[in-house]
């Protein structure tokens, strides 16, 4: 079974090919980055637009690699949110369009679940139950997973996501967009330890987070290393000690949701999981403690078309399809699912 999904959440245009929810057949990405970069940030109605002049080339080149013609897809799967209303809207008209007119299953996907998903186009996956940390610019959440639509919310962002937390400190460091790549190469030739940031962990036993005081700590402390002009101290510093600060609270709280549940599997997914800081220290953490850790590849840990498939098609075979009022979802919990 050949599953089209399709991705419009935020800024980045995606379609991909999955047969059988586990094997990619192409992944099509097409990045906003550059049209955003002078903004510091993503502009939901320069989104919108770009997503409409590049979702027919993306959806076309997805089939195109994977060999196949508009006649051989048996489904469409479309993020129906969480995201920009805007954005989710192209992605889901298109879907809409394309189902119709091929007299194929159309079924919605909740992003987050796509973002849970993603492991299973690995070679090597993990069973159930397992906990994930989805952690990306929008997202930072802990659920535990105990079968393919049966997910808990063990843990979530108060206000920031750490994503977000990382855009927002690079911007205050004038090192462009998006933060969380430039702030990862920068704090390899830091010292993690050169400023003590802190480390927010709300109520005791609390799987919660918050990213917005670590943020305004980083804030005061660059307004006073600029005006004091202290040499001891580098832009690497900042970057590297800012992003160890953010990597401790991410795997106290998911090794403590682990524990909590009584499970030995962590799964790893979103944009943030391509950080190699947080991979290596998280591999660190559960050293010789008898816990399994699956981490998708980098290209499946940023929003594609891929995730989306995956969901579908396990959504599809539950006897899930929708109908053409299926509509966009700004907040989409995944326990709403």
């Amino acid at each position: 079974m050949f599953i089209l999904g399709i991705d419009t959440s935020c800024d980045d245009t995606c379609s991909s090919i999955v047969e059988d929810g586990k094997r990619m057949l192409s992944n099509i990405v097409s990045s906003q980055a550059t049209v955003h970069r002078s903004y510091g940030g993503v502009v939901p109605e320069l989104a919108s637009r770009e997503h409409i002049r590049n979702i027919v080339p993306v959806v076309r080149e997805s089939i195109e690699r994977a060999s196949l013609r508009n006649k051989d897809i048996h489904a469409i799967a479309v993020t129906v949110g969480p995201g920009l209303v805007g954005a989710l809207l192209i992605g889901i008209y298109f879907a809409k369009a394309f189902s119709y007119a091929k007299g194929i299953p159309l079924i919605g996907v909740n992003h987050l679940e796509g973002h849970i998903l993603s492991i299973f186009l690995e070679p090597k996956i993990p069973s159930f139950p397992f906990v994930a940390l989805t952690v990306s610019g929008g997202h930072t959440n802990i659920y535990h997973v105990r079968g393919f639509g049966d997910y808990t919310v063990l843990g979530q962002t108060l206000d920031d996501a750490a994503g977000e937390a990382f855009d927002k400190v690079a911007k205050l460091l004038g090192l462009g967009y998006p933060g969380g790549g430039i702030i990862e190469k920068m704090a390899r030739d830091g010292r993690v330890n050169a400023i003590h940031f802190p480390r927010s962990y709300l109520s005791k036993g609390s799987l919660d987070f918050s990213f917005s005081g670590l943020k305004t700590a980083v804030a005061i402390y660059i307004n006073k290393w600029r005006n004091n002009n202290d040499n001891k101290v580098s832009l690497h510093d900042i970057a590297a000690s800012f992003q160890s600060a953010v990597v401790d609270i991410l795997i106290d709280k998911v090794i403590a949701a682990a524990e909590k549940v009584g499970v030995k599997t962590i799964m790893l997914a979103g944009g943030v999981a391509r950080n190699n800081f947080l991979r290596n220290r998280l591999k660190e953490k559960i050293f010789g403690k008898g816990v399994d850790l699956y981490i998708p590849q980098p290209e499946l840990c940023t929003d594609n078309g891929a995730m989306i498939a995956v969901a579908g098609y396990h959504r599809l075979m539950k006897g899930h399809r929708d109908d053409l009022t299926l509509d966009a979802r700004s907040r989409f919990p995944l326990n709403q699912i």
